[in-house]
């Protein structure tokens, strides 16, 4: 996914957004409101497998893993989908602050429909996520990286840029989520980055 663009806005706001919400700008929530157009288009993905049945979910309740010295934890955004911008980046750092501090709650580690991980925070470019059950879905983030890419412009002519390239995997429930579904939401999530235009608070 080129997410030059948003690499770009956020190095241009990131300090006076930062200044004005009294929170860091991370790429976190620019892929979870990502994941949420993914889950849209495909609500397949934020389903739990109950018993022989599925079961579909009404609110989008985002885990995010958070790596400690002693293995993964993953607190979960409750109600991610009635968030803003601003409101998904508090939770998101609040979460992932008192998990590192050992101040979460049971109830703030359990309920989650769909996981976000992201093994690029260590550099990797990608790696395969494993889904955690019930849920049915889960996005890995690598690495955001500079690479050289063919562009080409409104009359056709190619040329070689740089630009801010991330890969995503999503790792799946494959008795649930066919191979088409997965790809129809992968593809939701890549054109939202991709065209991002979003305000951001």
């Amino acid at each position: 996914v080129d997410m030059t663009s948003i690499v770009k806005m956020r190095e241009k706001t990131r300090r006076e957004w930062e200044a004005r919400h009294g929170v860091k700008l991370t790429f976190m929530p620019f892929i979870a409101k990502a994941l949420m157009q993914g889950v849209r288009t495909k609500p397949i993905c934020n389903a739990s497998v109950v018993g022989d049945g599925i079961q579909y979910h009404r609110n989008i309740n985002i885990g995010i893993a958070v790596a400690l010295d002693w293995g993964l934890i993953v607190p979960v955004v409750k109600g991610a989908e009635n968030l803003s911008f601003v409101g998904l980046q508090r939770a998101i750092s609040d979460l992932g602050e008192r998990a590192r501090n050992k101040k979460l709650v049971p109830d703030e580690v359990q309920g989650g429909t769909i996981t976000i991980t992201n093994p690029g925070i260590f550099g990797p470019q990608f790696g395969t996520p494993i889904i955690m059950q019930p849920q049915v879905a889960i996005l890995g983030m690598g690495g955001i990286f500079k690479e050289p890419v063919v562009v080409t412009d409104e009359d056709g002519n190619d040329s070689i840029a740089v630009r801010h390239i991330i890969r995503l995997v999503l790792g799946y429930d494959h008795r649930v989520v066919d191979g088409a579904d997965a790809d129809q939401f992968m593809v939701a999530v890549r054109d939202y980055l991709q065209n991002f235009n979003e305000d951001i608070g």
